[in-house]
């Protein structure tokens, strides 16, 4: 199953202990494919497991893999086009959400493409607290690996004209809905 396109969906993120870890109230479906789903979004709310919300401070445009263990969000800036990749389990979309978990290493990506590994010292927490077995965290290195690797190339969606472009599809496609 996928979303249909220009569907306004709900995204939910998870530990690898079944919890909640937050919810995206909406975004919408600017590509589905068996392996890809590009969904856009602006001022989207933002719920925590604790109930707690807040809204996004800028417009973004998101890569949810079936076939890597990450996401990428590319997100505009005043100054420019930077990305917030999070190292996460392959998505899966019911009727309820598009939903994924969530593995604590993040990658942050300036406008330069200079970049930085984060919450290192949450993924080595988490791993042993939820006893991520010796696959997983060969798979999450490797994958984390290649989302380095994609970074330094300016690969896949570490293009910020087509993150622009995506975005315009979205807006153009929000004016005329209303």
């Amino acid at each position: 199953m996928k979303p249909s396109l220009f569907e306004e969906i709900e995204i939910q993120s998870y530990k690898h202990d079944e919890s909640l870890h937050r919810i995206w109230d909406k975004a919408t479906v600017l590509s589905s494919t068996e392996e890809v789903v590009i969904v856009a979004n602006k001022r989207t709310k933002v719920i925590e497991a604790n109930g707690r919300f807040w809204h996004t401070k800028e417009p973004s445009v998101t890569w949810f893999f079936k076939n890597h263990w990450f996401n990428i969000i590319g997100i505009i800036k005043r100054d420019g086009i930077a990305y917030y990749c999070n190292i996460a389990s392959p998505f899966v979309y019911d009727e309820e959400a598009l939903k994924y978990i969530d593995y604590d290493l993040d990658i942050k990506v300036l406008d330069d493409y200079t970049f930085n590994i984060l919450d290192r010292n949450e993924y080595n927490k988490h791993k042993v607290k939820m006893e991520y077995p010796e696959e997983l965290k060969i798979i999450l290195e490797k994958e984390l690996n290649i989302l380095k690797d994609m970074v330094v190339k300016k690969a896949g969606p570490f293009n910020h004209d087509l993150v622009n472009e995506w975005y315009s599809f979205y807006l153009n496609k929000k004016h005329k809905q209303k």
